[in-house]
Formats: structure tokens, sequence, C-alpha cells
């Protein structure tokens, strides 16, 4: 059966390019980011987990672990690793889960039979906290992620869950956000002071909160 938003994401036991891992333990109390590859040493997979060590600093200030995952073994995965330090000029500093028996791959519908029989679909998936699935994002393997997007939607996800807000199309960091329908317009003011403007009785746009 599909995963669908508001689900739990499955917990798993796996090896890794660093070692022996529980999800769960692993993620903590920390929001998540679990991503998946077609396989190693393919191009397009060697850039985007480039990008992602180069990115490192941005996941910690938003409390994000980062694992990816192949199909392939954790030996194949640490020569790979070599080839995408140096091709990429980082150092990778996640772990690459090796779903040989493509379980995990399974559990998260990560294999697409009318795309391949074997290889996994490139699916990201926001995990939260609470071990509840957050955003998932599947793109054809012909095709890399968009890091700027994947760490914009962060933002708003995790700006979403404290405050009484959406964040409107095209929203980054720090721009102006939509106060919820539930939210009465009279009751604005008391709940975001920095001002609102009523565009219609249905859109209503106050500053970020939390900035």
């Amino acid at each position: 059966m599909s995963l669908r938003l508001g689900d739990k994401a499955p917990n798993f036991k796996a090896k890794t390019s660093e070692g022996d891992i529980d999800f769960y333990e692993f993620l903590g109390d920390r929001w998540g980011v679990l991503f998946s590859h077609p396989a190693d040493y393919t191009p397009v997979c060697t850039t985007e987990l480039g990008r992602t060590a180069s990115l490192k600093d941005e996941f910690e200030k938003r409390n994000v672990k980062v694992v990816a995952l192949s199909v392939d073994s954790v030996e194949s995965h640490k020569e790979w690793i070599k080839d995408i330090n140096e091709t990429q000029n980082v150092e990778v500093n996640f772990p690459i889960i090796a779903d040989e028996n493509r379980e995990i791959a399974e559990s998260y519908d990560m294999i697409h039979p009318n795309a391949s029989l074997t290889a996994t679909v490139r699916s990201l998936f926001i995990i939260a906290p609470d071990k509840s699935i957050k955003l998932i994002i599947t793109y054809p393997a012909s095709t890399g992620r968009n890091f700027v997007e994947i760490l914009r939607v962060i933002d708003s996800l995790q700006l979403t869950a404290n405050y009484s807000v959406a964040t409107p199309a095209d929203w980054k960091d720090g721009e102006d956000v939509v106060v919820v329908p539930a939210i009465k317009t009279e009751d604005i003011p008391a709940k975001f002071p920095k001002g609102h403007v009523v565009v219609k009785p249905y859109l209503r746009l106050t500053p970020q909160p939390n900035k």
C-alpha cells in the first residue's frame, strides 16, 4: 500500500556506509530527510549526493538528519563515495543505506514497475519528529532534485507546524505568510501583533511570525 501524507514513516534496521542503524533511533527527536537513488555510480545521483553534502550546515541549522538509500551494497557505496567526494569537491557526511533486498524500498513504495522493476525511483520523504510523513516528492530517474526547493519546504513545514499560518506560492523564508482560515479576522491582531493585510476575507497576510 502506498504511503500518504500524515502516515507514520515505516521504521527499519539497515546496513549503511556509516554502520548499522535503526531508523527511528537515527532520527531521534529531529526532522528527517530520506531519499532514494536508482543505483550507485549514476551521474545524476552523484551530483545530488554531492549537493546534499555541501548543504550540511543548512540541514543542521534546521535540525534535520539526512539519509540516502540505494539498492547496492555497503562496499559499493563506500567506493562510490570516493568518486562523489572527488568530483563534487565535498566530503559525504551522511549515511547511504544498502537496501540490497529492496525491503525498505518496497515499504516506502520507491519501486514503480512501469519505471523499473529493479531500481528505485527518485523519491524523497520529509519526516517530522513524531515520525509522520510531511512531504513526498517523486522524480523520474532522469531528473535531479532541486535542493533549494527541499530546504524551502522544510522551512515552510517547520513554520506552519508551530504557527497558525500557511505559506503562499513561491514563498521563501522571511516573506509574508497567509493566516489560516480558522483564525477569525478580528482575532488576528492578538495572535499576530506585527500587523496584517486583508486582501479578501479569506486571504489575510501577515509578516512571518518567527522573524
